[in-house]
């Protein structure tokens, strides 16, 4: 193995070690309502380039088997941060009415959208415009 896969590795261990590598997003698994029942998605406004500053702002909690063609207008293209629950699946589209450009987020925290490519020159920070949210 040559010195500089060595440092790679040793470099990918250590920040997989870092406890709040995520940032203040939750945990998947933590996605309930108050009376214990799932919660799909949770929808975040900010982020930010520090991880610790993801998933803040104004909050949205999206419930299993909501269908948004036409997000409410204070949230169309806002969302920079989200969390998909176990064992759903978040679909956005990036124009309204289920038009654009599509993508899925599968379980798991997504505190930078910035880094998800939409398209060859986009990003899905501030770009969705309706979601469809299902879990199983």
């Amino acid at each position: 193995m040559s010195p500089l896969s060595r440092l790679l590795l040793a470099l990918a261990l250590a920040l997989a070690a870092v406890p709040g590598i995520l940032g203040a997003c939750p945990a998947p698994a933590d996605l309930k309502n108050e009376d214990g029942t799932r919660t799909c998605a949770k929808l975040y406004d900010k982020s930010d380039p520090y991880y610790d500053n993801c998933c803040s702002g104004a909050e949205l909690s999206v419930q299993p088997g909501t269908d948004l063609p036409y997000l409410p207008s204070d949230w169309t293209n806002v969302i920079s941060s989200l969390v998909v629950a176990q064992r759903c699946e978040l679909t956005v589209w990036s124009i309204r009415g289920k038009a654009g450009n599509t993508h899925k987020f599968s379980a798991g925290s997504y505190p930078r959208l910035e880094e998800y490519r939409r398209g060859i020159f986009g990003d899905w920070s501030n770009s969705i415009s309706s979601l469809y949210c299902s879990c199983y």
